[in-house]
């Protein structure tokens, strides 16, 4: 029995050895010895540059976005620990200019790459017309109009933490020029990891196909719409509108928190009445009751046009979004 025991126990040992040996290496083989395993860590300022940095950099890549999904990019805050992660991030995708806190961040910590797509997007001065009025304007008929009707009124006070756009950022909801954007992507991260330059490259050019059919998709379906101006609850489809021809009226200015005076309110119930406007475009991000209550008060309907600045739905991409775009487009503007 001694003899069967001193066996027994010689063969737990070995067992125990061997767990710990296993133990010992099952790390470093996972791991690679790299973060992310090896993955290039990339940082996308919000939820369009997330997508192309995903899209491009495939598995070779790890992206977090700075904007958490659902939420309001424009006005966005970083917590101290997400500034300090972006040091060691290999790359950062940004737009300069629109999201200061982001620009901060980065001229802070200087990260390794820093690709801002600003020059791809091609962006145009935001302006000053009737679709975007100054908010001394809008703070000065307010005041003057401030016993109008109730059905105009809406929760927001004050302007003072609203912040002047001197381009307009929303580039992407143009296809064309998220092309260009992925392509400018795509030789950025080719530059920060040459092991997999070629893919990056190959991946940058097939989304840009891929983009430019979708434009193409969406000129060619609203090119035959009778109703050539549809309203949008702040003025983010400049570069759509551009694109295809149309005419954008935005309730909000470029800030979807800038407020709308009752004058601007009465201004596009005018231009509604006069283009034939059947429908007032809400957003999923922004309380859509001025754009209802002007809807109600126009006896049309409201439908979701989206901005695309965050992903509200997973199970729907940046294309996908875009399609459900054109797809309300030509519903409401009666497109053939």
């Amino acid at each position: 029995m001694i003899f069967m025991s001193k066996r027994i126990l010689a063969a737990a040992c070995a067992a125990a050895t061997a767990l710990t040996l296993s133990a010992c290496i099952s790390p470093s083989t996972s791991n690679g010895g790299s973060s992310k395993d090896g993955k290039l860590t990339v940082m996308a300022s919000f939820y369009p540059l997330q997508y192309l940095a995903e899209k491009i950099g495939g598995e070779h890549v790890s992206v977090t976005s700075l904007t958490p999904d659902g939420a309001e990019p424009h006005d966005l805050e970083l917590s101290p620990k997400m500034v300090d992660s972006l040091s060691s991030a290999d790359a950062v995708v940004y737009l300069a200019g629109f999201q200061s806190a982001v620009d901060e961040a980065i001229e802070q910590q200087a990260p390794k790459t820093v690709i801002d797509v600003s020059s791809a997007a091609e962006l145009i001065e935001a302006g000053t017309d009737a679709n975007h009025p100054s908010e001394d304007e809008e703070e000065a008929t307010d005041e003057a109009q401030s016993g109008e009707t109730e059905a105009h009124e809406h929760d927001h006070e004050g302007h003072d933490h609203h912040h002047e756009m001197s381009t307009d950022p929303h580039f992407w909801l143009d296809p064309t020029r998220m092309a260009k954007a992925a392509t400018l992507v795509g030789d950025k991260l080719a530059e920060a990891d040459s092991a997999h330059a070629d893919v990056y490259k190959a991946n940058a050019k097939a989304l840009a196909e891929e983009l430019n059919t979708l434009s193409d998709t969406l000129v060619t379906k609203t090119s035959t719409c009778k109703v050539k101006t549809f309203v949008t609850a702040h003025t983010a489809f400049g570069y759509l509108a551009d694109r295809t021809g149309l005419t954008q009226v935005g309730i909000s200015g470029l800030d979807p928190e800038s407020s709308p005076s009752p004058a601007r309110l009465a201004e596009i119930a005018q231009i509604a009445k006069e283009q034939g406007v059947t429908t007032i475009f809400t957003e999923a991000l922004i309380d859509p009751k001025v754009a209802q209550t002007l809807a109600d008060d126009l006896g049309i309907t409201t439908a979701v046009l989206d901005p695309i600045e965050s992903q509200t739905d997973a199970s729907k991409d940046y294309t996908a979004t875009m399609n459900s775009n054109i797809d309300a487009l030509t519903k409401a503007l009666d497109c053939q």
